[in-house]
């Protein structure tokens, strides 16, 4: 019988093998193996069954070593037990690896390869993971396509049941994870016929049953440990003969052959490549072209890395091999080489020894490293590498793919080179993150795929921000299969398409197209008028390059038909009908199929919407005919302007504008130490809209710039005076109610380029416009038209000095608004919930902040290249800020903490012991020194710089230590700041003990009730009735109510805020908990797109969440108990709204409603009562009587 040919990604192939061979399925999300755990999820939410005619069990765990013990309970107990994960996650299973192998339990994990975090994070490829459980005693295979996962998946699961050996199945993270191919789908028959349902009972029966008890994990003692781990030898030379066997079953019945080391090239190759994951295809590729132009060259694919088969290694390979490249992506610093290149070296230094080599001589082997994070591999490296292999002292512990002037030792490739794809059409999409472009991309090529006979490739290439950065969409097709593991380059693009006109004003888009190519453009601009807007470079490129040129308003086509910003569905729609891919009425149609499928869930209004939008496209697509001359008085712009930096200009700049491949080594810092404040330079000018002041309405009370995501939106009082120079449309008024500063101006300044066009400032401006209601003081116009005026009024308002903070007290918005925000331009979602808080800590604290950040949401758009938002004031203070870790972030903060507390106490007894050339006067200022305001701080820096200049002088080696750290004298303030994923799961153990501690630490979580960044996965922090990835049928438990729990101990001062409700609790909130001398948590309600909500109704839903009664705003302060006060406040009123009212305003609670409208009602009704509930509890709390009492511990 014919098998299904279907177009998924590999995480979408594994999972459908997986969740039909598995009763239990133990999940956490990690980027980019979350996928899996989703469609497991999914399915089990509709009943899909296994291959054993039940629904597997699904359980989420709070962290990936949560859910290794989970899989090593069930698998101990009898159960077919999975998992998914990547990176840092797979490190946090190792322990329970060990333990999982040593008691030889069958199992199957399965690994999107990924980078673990080292100088920096990266979410992105490479095997750097997997090389860390080599030792673990799991056997790995790897997988080097989408078709390969499905086909290495069942493989596994049916070859560890027979051998024993537990298994580690990976394929490269994103590459081959998120690639999207045309592939043969395994039917159920073929799965139950690898499956020996023999040995799943022989499973079954070696779990623990009290039926018939014994005792497994022991421990043992000096005398039997050794032997009991040799005991399990001869399983795992057994091992490879097993999966060897299980791949020749595989090929009888799917005509599909693998082998523990496939080779391909020439039977008389005399140069070897050695890999294994997705670079495997394109060597291959390459040496198949080559070998047609007489060349002698080979590639050995590994596909069981563990147990390393090396007999079987050197039978695989030709007689003939004279030199052997292996390639390893990773990086295994210190060692004498990276694992592969070692396992082999050893392999052939053994064959040698024992007489098994099949070569005629002891061939040179090298070894190199490609791909790191997902770097780019393609055919020019290979022939590359294949090049330097040629010469007669090739070099050793090379890399290739980047340019290393620091160490010298990366290998030359000729750039240019292609390998000819002439039946392929290659087709490149430039897009806006959250514009839809992707989503489209993805559903443009299934239908390729499906709907045709041509083979299909497609993959998506997008930054970790996710939103708002350029997403770059790679689809091939063609009537041969695709072995193309690769990104389109330069000059290979039959097709593009740039769905952001203004990325041509700094990014080269069209290198990418071939000649004679085609370039489809989204142009605010018509066919007549299109030209005369393009920068000279552009219009040279479709010149010389011959290029059929079209163009589209997608925006007003979008805004017309209700679709807002989201243009995918109509630049689809042009794809398709200038492509003729398929007949035009048939592509519509299956449009339309795509739409309903991809946004049924989210209602019949948004698939009518998108309808419509395809409707309309075509009547607005129009052909360009352009003249044969460069016309243009435009040129592109340079990334950053000339006044920035000298590490801006060199390096961050590149970055901007897609060009970092081509950065050197030197250009990068050691140690991933970057500048801060670079965020400034970027302007990435992507907002259609943008604010606009008015100064005659407003009544500076400082609400939109507070409720501002990316600090777009400044105020300052000032002196008339400063307004001498100022450009002619440059704004003023007289500052109203400042009596810190009587007779000063007042402005309010947008830097539109900057702005993200989300309109957060118009909802929250209270000032309506007299002569027209439906304008307020601030209110969206086009943001092209502004451009030039505001960015000169922009520059110029940053000259005008900053209001004296010491002559401010912050406790009014009006107020606190006036400080500098010291983090601003962000790369965060358009809109954004979570901004706005840092933002604040920034203004209130930044000039003495010391930040952990938890891994997530906020570390992305905080420290995520190319630049960064946290930025220093004009005496060169701000915050200083670091990442760590997902699961470590409240114990990073404390040890951040400990240094603080420990360098002051230390600098105040080198004081004591120096007084004598110190002083008297200035030692008792430093030790005595009042530092609860403003002027106090400014006063303590003062006295530290007068201190080290006193000390710079002195020949007392105690000085040199004082001067070293004199800044601890100096107060700091220790922000802990992650998202409900760290908070309330996989950081909550280190959270509670730090909380616990008593230190005076601040912990700020961004509550968006599900794991943002990893695409909206629930937490414990998901509340009931919401539905959420790995929540599929609606959450049926409770919120976990990390404040309450807080607040038992009695001396945490906890506070529950949220902006949209009341931004004067907020900003009460952080003041208080920051003048606390313990451990503080502020829990905010922070709107997110993985709500589904419109981004500019943010703070209208957490207004609601707050009148409905589902987030409560309260503040629990310790200092009160010693006063004989109740310590809890509760600010908000009683619920005023149902929570349906809240809640149905929300994708993620009325999803549900339309799937299954009886379970959504029940679960609603349960959670009303729930939040009534929790009403009633701490309304009780609030009104008990504190006589007495005594707060927790102080730090002295």
């Amino acid at each position: 019988m014919a098998r299904k040919n279907i177009t998924i990604d590999a995480n979408e192939a594994v999972a459908y093998v997986a969740y039909r061979l598995s009763e239990v399925i133990a999940i956490y999300p990690i980027t980019p193996s979350s996928p899996i755990g989703e469609h497991a999820d999914e399915w089990a939410a509709k009943g899909v069954k296994n291959l054993w005619n039940t629904v597997p069990s699904i359980m989420e765990m709070q962290s990936e070593g949560g859910a290794a013990g989970a899989v090593h309970g069930a698998l101990t107990t009898g159960s077919l037990t999975t998992t998914f994960t990547a990176s840092q996650g797979l490190l946090l299973m190792i322990p329970n690896m060990y333990k999982i192998a040593g008691e030889l339990t069958s199992t199957v994990f399965h690994v999107t390869a990924r980078a673990v975090a080292s100088h920096a994070l990266s979410i992105f490829g490479d095997h750097s993971d997997v090389m860390a459980t080599r030792q673990t005693g799991f056997a790995l295979l790897a997988s080097n396509s989408v078709q390969e996962a499905q086909d290495m998946a069942l493989i596994a699961h049916a070859a560890t049941l027979k051998a024993r050996v537990p298994f580690l199945h990976f394929f490269d993270g994103f590459r081959t994870s998120h690639e999207i191919s045309k592939i043969e789908q395994l039917d159920e028959e073929t799965m139950k016929a690898m499956i020996d349902d023999g040995l799943i009972i022989a499973h079954r029966n070696r779990g623990l049953n009290p039926e018939h008890p014994f005792i497994r994990g022991t421990a043992q003692n000096p005398d039997v440990f050794f032997q009991g781990r040799e005991a399990g030898n001869k399983y795992y030379e057994a091992c490879p003969g097993i999966v060897q066997e299980t791949m020749d079953q595989f090929a009888k019945l799917t005509g599909r052959s693998y082998h523990l080391f496939d080779y391909y090239g020439a039977k008389d190759a005399e140069t070897v490549i050695i890999a294994m994951g997705s670079g495997v295809e394109t060597a291959t590729e390459t040496a198949k072209y080559l070998n047609s132009k007489g060349e002698k060259l080979g590639v050995l694919a590994v596909h069981l890395y563990r147990p390393f088969d090396a007999a079987t290694m050197l039978k695989s390979l030709p007689a003939s091999v004279k030199k052997i490249c292996v390639l390893d992506r990773t990086k295994e610093p210190g060692s004498a080489g990276e694992p592969l290149y070692l396992d082999v070296v050893t392999a052939v230094s053994e064959g040698f020894t024992n007489g098994t080599l099949p070569f005629e001589k002891m061939p040179i082997i090298v070894g190199g490293r490609y791909g790191l994070g997902s770097k780019d591999f393609t055919p020019a490296m290979v022939k590359g590498i294949f090049d330097e292999l040629s010469k007669d002292k090739p070099m050793n512990h090379f890399s290739v793919g980047i340019e290393d002037d620091v160490s010298g030792r990366s290998i030359a490739y000729d750039k240019n080179f292609l390998l000819p794809e002439a039946k392929t059409v290659r087709c490149m999409f430039f897009g806006l993150g959250s514009d839809g472009t992707v989503g489209a991309n993805k559903n443009s090529i299934k239908i390729i795929g499906e709907e045709t006979n041509n083979y299909a490739q497609g993959y998506f290439e997008y930054d970790s921000k996710k939103s708002g950065s350029t997403t770059t969409s790679h689809l091939r097709f063609g009537p041969d299969p695709i072995h193309a593991p690769y990104l389109i380059g330069e000059n290979d693009a039959n097709f593009l398409a740039l769905h952001m006109f203004t990325f041509l004003e700094k990014l080269d888009i069209t290198r990418f197209a071939a000649k004679g190519g085609t370039f489809l453009l989204n142009s605010f601009y018509g066919p007549d008028e299109v030209w005369d807007h393009l920068p000279a470079e552009v219009q040279k490129d479709i010149i010389d390059k011959e290029l059929k040129f079209y163009v589209i308003d997608a925006f007003s086509v979008a805004n017309k038909t209700g679709m807002g910003g989201r243009i995918n569905t109509i630049m689809q729609t042009c794809f398709f009908a200038i492509s003729g891919v398929l007949p035009r009425d048939e592509a519509i149609e299956e449009i339309k199929k795509s739409i309903t499928k991809t946004y049924g869930k989210k209602g019949d209004k948004v698939v009518a919407q998108n309808f419509e939008a395809v409707d309309s496209t075509l009547a607005n697509l129009f052909e360009v005919k352009y003249p044969k001359q460069v016309t243009s008085k435009i040129h592109r712009l340079p990334a950053v302007p000339p006044e920035a930096p000298e590490f801006v200009q060199k390096t961050t700049a590149p970055m901007i504008a897609a060009q970092g491949d081509k950065l050197p080594v030197s250009a990068l810092p050691e140690d991933g130490t970057f500048p801060s404040g670079t965020s400034q330079w970027e302007k990435r000018n992507i907002a259609l809209v943008s604010p606009v002041w008015d100064p005659a309405t407003c009544i500076q009370c400082g609400k939109c710039s507070m409720v501002c995501p990316h600090a777009v939106i400044r105020q300052k009082v000032y002196d008339a005076s400063y307004l001498k120079n100022a450009p002619e449309t440059f704004k003023s008024a007289d500052a109203k109610g400042f009596k810190e500063f009587p007779g000063a101006k007042f402005t309010l300044q947008v830097s539109v380029e900057d702005c993200t066009g989300c309109g957060l400032c118009v909802y929250t401006c209270p000032a309506k416009n007299k002569e027209n209601p439906q304008l307020k003081a601030i209110n969206m116009a086009e943001q092209l038209p502004q451009r030039a005026t505001e960015s000169k009024n922009w520059a110029f308002f940053l000259t005008i000095p900053d209001p004296d903070r010491t002559k401010i007290v912050p406790n009014s918005v009006k107020l606190a608004q006036q400080l500098r925000p010291l983090f601003e331009f962000s790369g965060a979602c358009a809109g954004c919930g979570e901004t706005p808080y840092i933002k604040l800590v920034s203004q209130l604290f930044g000039d003495r902040a010391i930040i952990a950040n938890a891994t997530g949401c906020s570390s992305i758009y905080g420290g995520n290249l190319p630049t960064t938002p946290y930025t220093f004031n004009n005496e060169g203070h701000g915050p200083a800020w670091s990442n760590s870790l997902f699961e470590d972030n409240a114990e990073f903060g404390l040890g951040m903490r400990l240094t603080v507390d420990k360098q002051n106490q230390f600098a105040k007894e080198l004081i004591a012991d120096l007084r004598g050339e110190i002083g008297d006067q200035l030692a008792d200022g430093l030790l005595n020194a009042d530092q609860s305001t403003e002027n106090g701080i400014n006063e303590q820096r003062k006295r530290v710089k007068e201190l080290k200049n006193k000390l710079s002088k002195s020949k007392d080696p105690k000085a040199a230590n004082l001067v070293s750290i004199a800044d601890a004298l100096i107060k700091k303030s220790v922000w802990i700041i992650g998202g409900d994923g760290w908070a309330y799961d996989i950081g909550y153990g280190g959270l509670d003990h730090v909380l616990a501690s008593g230190k005076n630490v601040n912990i700020l979580v961004l509550d968006t009730e599900v794991y943002s960044n990893t695409g909206g996965q629930a937490s414990k922090s998901t509340p009931m009735a919401a539905v959420a990835k790995f929540a599929s049928k609606g959450k049926d438990l409770p919120k976990k109510d990390l404040a309450y729990i807080a607040m038992t101990y009695g001396y945490i001062y906890v506070a529950k805020v949220a902006l949209g409700a009341n931004d004067n609790q907020v900003l009460k909130a952080m003041l208080e908990a920051e003048a606390y001398d313990g451990p503080s948590l502020i829990i905010a309600y922070s709107h997110c797109i993985n709500h589904g909500i419109n981004m500019s109704l943010g703070l209208e839903q957490q207004k609601k969440a707050v009148e409905s009664g589902h987030w409560p705003l309260f503040r629990y302060n310790p200092t009160k108990i010693e006063q004989g006060e109740n310590p809890l406040t509760i600010d908000s009123k009683a619920p005023s709204i149902p929570l349906s009212d809240y809640a149905y305003s929300e994708n993620r609670y009325k999803m549900l409603l339309k799937s299954d409208e009886a379970r959504a009602e029940m679960l609603m009704k349960n959670a009303e009562k729930e939040s009534g509930r929790r009403w009633e509890l701490y309304k009780q709390l609030a009104e008990l009587n504190y006589k007495t009492g005594v707060a927790g511990p102080k730090n002295e």
